[in-house]
Order: structure tokens, then C-alpha cells, then sequence
């Protein structure tokens, strides 16, 4: 199945793009889509327990995903 990975800010930086697109098996979790994204070049940026979101909502690492999701990893907000 395909889904869409959107990664933000540093960690876009760090992949040197902003969006992937992954084929997983079915039955594959939100922790599995994190996994495949360590295994790029440039991904060490990611810590070890990302902010995620499936869909635009915000997601556990082992929640399911489905053909078409997308899903963002999001990297810490700073301000003020």
C-alpha cells in the first residue's frame, strides 16, 4: 500500500526533502512509516519519539495505517 509522509522544518532539512512516498505492507503501523524514515539518509534528525499525525490528527505509534494516508512527523515547536 502507498501512503504520503510529510516531514517538517529541521527534519525536511535534514532528509533534504519535504515529502516521501512509501510502499508498506498492509497491516503496517505509524511506528512502521517512522522505521522506513530512519533508514534515509540524513534522518538521524528524527528523536526517538517523533510528535506524529495521521490525516491531519495526531497519532500514537501504533496506530494503523491505510492506502492513502498521509502522515506527518513533526518536529518540536519552540516560541513564545
Amino acid at each position: 500500500m502507498n501512503i504520503r509522509v510529510l516531514l517538517f522544518a529541521s527534519y525536511a532539512d535534514a532528509v533534504g526533502r519535504n515529502e516521501l512516498a512509501l510502499d508498506l505492507q498492509e497491516g503496517s503501523v505509524v511506528g512502521d512509516v517512522v522505521r522506513r524514515v530512519r533508514e534515509l539518509a540524513g534522518s538521524t534528525a528524527l528523536p526517538p519519539s517523533p510528535l506524529l499525525a495521521i490525516n491531519a490528527t495526531y497519532a500514537r505509534a501504533d496506530q494503523p495505517v491505510v492506502a492513502g494516508d498521509e502522515v506527518a512527523i513533526i518536529p518540536p515547536v519552540a516560541g513564545g
